[in-house]
């Protein structure tokens, strides 16, 4: 058995040994609410008139287009389509495996929400436990989740780094779009 393998198999050995139907109800809810929480803290953000919300918004879309691009390339299967994860209820979603899009999409995002001390704090523990739950429930090897995180740290910082120039253009986008709905002027 070759290294990756080794750590694959102790992290699916790791997650069985803390299964619970109570801990994959909440592990499923978790990795579901992945939308709900990025519209959410892009909603907040807007409100609170952070520029940055329009450099995150391209970090999420550049980060899942390429995502799905090298799942393409890869073509690997979910390991709950190879192995049995009896607690995770039989539920195997259909895509590829490598690299995970929650990782990919999410953990770069840390980087847009680190002024804000309450908001970092619980977008920290969430995506802990949603990248947890990406293993427990079988949809990813551990070693897919490190692959998409280190990813979205790549992407979201060079993202981030030119995030003066992004917002500007983008918020000059969204101005002339958003105007007639929202009315006001955005914060220049």
């Amino acid at each position: 058995m070759d290294i990756v393998s080794a750590i694959n198999a102790a992290a699916f050995q790791a997650a069985g040994s803390l299964a619970s139907p109570a801990l994959t109800t909440v592990m499923q809810y978790l990795a579901e609410s992945f939308y709900v929480v990025l519209a959410a803290i892009i909603i907040y953000m807007y409100v609170r008139k952070d520029r940055n919300v329009f450099s995150l918004v391209l970090s999420i879309i550049v980060l899942f287009l390429l995502t799905e691009i090298i799942k393409d390339i890869f073509r690997q299967p979910r390991p709950c389509t190879a192995e049995s994860f009896p607690w995770a209820n039989g539920i195997c979603e259909s895509g590829f495996s490598f690299p995970s899009n929650h990782a990919a999409t999410l953990t770069g995002l840390l980087f847009f929400v680190k002024g804000y001390r309450y908001l970092r704090i619980l977008y920290l523990a969430w995506l802990l436990l949603v990248l947890f739950g990406r293993v427990y429930l079988g949809q990813h090897y551990l070693t897919d989740v490190i692959a998409g995180a280190v990813l979205s740290f790549v992407v979201a910082y060079a993202i981030y780094s030119m995030r003066n120039k992004i917002n500007k253009l983008l918020g000059g986008i969204a101005h002339i779009v958003l105007r007639p709905l929202f009315g006001g002027e955005w914060a220049k």
